[in-house]
């Protein structure tokens, strides 16, 4: 089993940039995979971005392409996600999610097996 804890949320005006943070604790050595999902008022939750552990390969969900960065350290098991020009519409929980699937990995509709316990980010107009 993996822990994940995010840290990171808050306010933020739009146009502004975060930094999300989550650590990864427990069997990391089995998982395929890392990633971010947030879950917006009344909407599904939703893939942002995931990065590849074995090689440190990232993808992104189109809304934020070219905008959010996934960025890890040597051990990858420290994930951070950096936001710039911040939209309204990124207000949501963000969750960091793990999986040890490589199937999963790269159908990020099936849900991951581990994940944190999620972080609030408001992006204000």
């Amino acid at each position: 089993q993996v822990k994940l804890v995010e840290s990171g949320g808050r306010s933020v005006q739009a146009g502004g940039s975060l930094r999300l943070s989550c650590g990864a604790s427990g069997r990391t050595f089995s998982l395929f995979g890392m990633g971010w999902f947030r879950q917006a008022p009344g909407k599904e939750r939703e893939f942002v971005a995931r990065f590849r552990r074995s090689d440190g390969n990232t993808g992104y969900a189109n809304s934020v392409e070219g905008r959010f960065t996934i960025a890890s350290d040597h051990t990858r098991d420290t994930m951070d996600l950096q936001m710039e020009n911040l939209k309204a519409e990124a207000t949501a929980v963000y969750y960091c999610a793990a999986t040890s699937s490589e199937t999963r990995y790269y159908s990020p509709t099936k849900s991951w097996e581990d994940w944190g316990q999620g972080t609030q980010v408001t992006v204000s107009s």
